[in-house]
């Protein structure tokens, strides 16, 4: 089931709907990862998917990337169904994503690593490139002007040209996280961004999720295990185990429904206790 109108506050029912997700089944082999998976991310919101560690968050977001082929159920992005797609198609019509696991290009510079995200930008050909001129030097320009943008609005500045491999680990995530915006997406999908990271890191990147939402518009999916980073940033949240959903609302909705606390809240409190 996804969210009725009635669920939703006034500024959600405003926007548009931009990814519907319809009873997804995800199977492989005789393991089924998800199970009639329903929702749908508003423009604007900052949506969260939450669950126990092999919940199936991870294969939800790779649906959504194109990682991986929904056995049955639909995906609608923008209004148009979305089957077969492969990650560069995705990429293409502005879905950008970052990993649970660093994959940068660890010997190059943040300004070259955060470059490679305008990648599908580049319109010269490989004539034009190889001599670097006429649209290949002017779409170089622009590339880079965009792309130290970005590097101020992160506060990389001080590191932007050296190799994204010497640089400590939450700036590591905070690069990946810029080169996800060089692509200019609608939708950012974010697999666990503040994983491994200490309290001051994970501060830093909740205030520039907020930021990348507001000061650029973009929506976002997340998948973060910390609840309080995901009570604190989101509009709405989905909660999975076992590859189904189990509850879906806002985060006061969420944190009091039985369901989810019996299978993940509750457990998470014991831990911390």
């Amino acid at each position: 089931m996804v969210a009725t109108v009635s669920d939703l506050t006034p500024r959600e029912q405003a926007s548009e709907i931009l990814l519907k997700v319809e009873n997804v089944e995800l199977r492989f082999g005789g393991v089924c990862a998800l199970r009639d998976v329903g929702f749908e991310i508003r423009k604007g919101q900052i949506f969260s998917i939450i669950g126990p560690n092999g919940a199936g968050k991870s294969s939800m977001l790779n649906c959504i990337n194109g990682f991986y082929h929904p056995t049955s159920g639909t995906l609608t992005y923008k209004g148009r169904p979305r089957k077969h797609m492969r990650p560069y198609v995705t990429a293409s019509q502005g879905i950008a994503r970052t990993f649970q696991n660093i994959a940068l290009f660890k010997g190059m510079s943040t300004l070259d690593n955060i470059m490679t995200g305008r990648h599908l930008k580049t319109k010269a050909s490989l004539l034009e490139n190889a001599f670097w001129f006429g649209r290949a030097r002017r779409e170089e320009l622009e590339h880079r002007r965009f792309c130290e943008e970005i590097i101020d609005f992160l506060n990389l500045q001080h590191v932007r040209k050296t190799p994204v491999g010497t640089l400590p680990y939450g700036l590591q995530k905070r690069v990946e996280l810029g080169r996800a915006l060089a692509a200019e997406p609608e939708l950012l999908l974010l697999d666990e961004p503040m994983a491994g990271m200490n309290l001051e890191e994970k501060q830093d990147m909740a205030r520039f999720i907020l930021d990348v939402n507001d000061e650029y518009g973009t929506t976002i999916c997340l998948i973060e295990h910390d609840i309080g980073v995901v009570m604190d940033l989101s509009d709405r949240i989905v909660v999975l185990d076992h590859g189904e959903k189990i509850g879906e609302g806002t985060p006061r909705e969420v944190s009091n429904d039985p369901k989810v606390i019996e299978a993940y809240l509750g457990v998470q409190e014991q831990e911390s206790a």
